[in-house]
């Protein structure tokens, strides 16, 4: 398999000794090139490049180095045919890993490189499906005039065990939908663990038929991980569907039904229809609720400072989220799903909205970062500020307050 499993064919060298360890500048015969076009056109500032030259790479193995995780892309681009001819020597410039959240960031020396190794999405280090995403600064209109944004065609991806079709990753793509329907995405959350995809499709489709669906497996089990994702082909049925769906009981459980996209509009408040009107599936197993650095009450409880603003059915939760993450579906759900299990030991919760980044929105993201909790009451707004304000979460100390209702309802976080 090659290093660390990678599906790098056998005999292929792979050599960490020379991994670069820092920026020093472009590599040799490259001062004059262009980093998409080569040699088209004079070298921009290379700061001014660097977003469009950049890959975050998540779920790293919990052992793998910077010289590995160099030797990888490296061997992997020039195996699948995804490095610039006209340049000798490795196209990896840069690696440095956040070991705490197992997360990198990888620095190539041309465009064209780093939109080839976007093709590697879901290759195998050491045993473990690898993410690559554009970094959060990635900015597409300006990096439309540096070369290709996207892999080349042609990519022998299947050098290092990847499907070409991109299905190494598992689960449903996103390639075939529209803006329009990713506009119209929902999330479905809370699920049992017992049900199958067939039968939460067969729940989801009660309102319409459905364009694309896809619940989450945990890779090795191949067990449900208790949400997923789907889209309805007639998209004037999502509004319905998400109140028809959400706080509908299953057991001990609820479900979470709102838009996928930046957290969606908020999950509509449960009517009476949907709260009640269904029955309650039985058996779903009661799940240990979790929040790396979060669950478990500290040793001694500090009360929060009194807020400067109104007490409220909404709090809002920072330094708690790693925005990369936010990217992939995936650790989306994940991050809802222990959200809602550990903030629903507080109330009720009406709805929670985690904004996502949006790269072809062309402006921030409000609320990006930050988690925002509606509950039924002040009761358990209140309940949870005091419990979360000052947690530690991935050694970061969590800020909890309340914001207006009129605001959270807006959007304008």
């Amino acid at each position: 398999m090659g290093i660390g499993g990678a599906g790098i064919p056998p005999g292929m060298n792979v050599s960490v000794a020379g991994a670069p360890s820092g920026f020093s500048g472009p590599p040799p015969g490259y001062a004059n090139a262009h980093p998409g076009n080569l040699g088209l056109n004079p070298v921009p500032n290379q700061q001014a490049t660097r977003h469009a030259r950049r890959v975050y790479v998540g779920n790293l193995p919990g052992t793998v180095t910077e010289p590995k995780v160099a030797a990888f892309f490296n061997n992997a681009l020039h195996a699948i045919g995804g490095t610039v001819a006209a340049l000798s020597g490795d196209p990896c410039l840069n690696v440095y890993i956040n070991y705490e959240k197992k997360f990198a960031f990888v620095e190539f020396r041309t465009v064209e490189e780093t939109s080839n190794c976007m093709a590697l999405d879901g290759a195998v280090l050491e045993g473990i499906a690898m993410r690559v995403r554009r970094p959060n600064d990635y900015n597409v209109m300006a990096a439309s005039s540096l070369g290709p944004s996207q892999p080349k065609e042609g990519l022998n991806l299947e050098a290092i065990g990847l499907n070409p079709a991109g299905a190494a990753a598992g689960g449903a793509t996103n390639a075939s939908l529209s803006e329009e329907d990713l506009a119209h995405r929902l999330f479905i959350g809370g699920l049992p663990y017992f049900l199958t995809e067939a039968m939460v499709k067969e729940l989801v489709e009660a309102f319409g038929p459905t364009k694309q669906f896809q619940l989450v497996v945990d890779r090795e089990t191949g067990n449900s991980k208790g949400y997923g994702f789907f889209v309805y082909q007639d998209h004037s049925v999502t509004d319905v569907a998400c109140q028809g769906l959400h706080g509908m009981k299953m057991g001990e459980k609820s479900l979470t039904v709102q838009r996928a996209m930046q957290g969606g509009a908020g999950a509509p408040k449960p009517t009476a229809a949907s709260a009640s009107g269904h029955a309650a599936l039985p058996g779903a197993d009661e799940v240990a609720a979790h929040l790396a650095g979060v669950s478990g009450a500290p040793a001694v409880s500090v009360p929060p400072p009194p807020s400067e603003r109104p007490a409220s059915r909404v709090v809002s939760l920072t330094e708690m989220l790693d925005v990369e993450e936010l990217r992939d579906d995936v650790e989306y759900g994940e991050i809802m799903e222990d959200m809602r299990e550990e903030c629903g030991k507080f109330g009720r919760i009406e709805s929670i909205v985690i904004p996502r980044p949006d790269d072809t929105a062309g402006e921030a993201v409000p609320g990006l970062g930050k988690v925002f909790v509606c509950y039924e009451d002040q009761a358990g707004a209140a309940s949870a500020r005091n419990a979360l304000h000052g947690r530690k979460f991935g050694g970061n100390v969590v800020k909890a307050d309340f914001i207006d209702e009129a605001v959270f309802a807006s959007r304008a976080f």
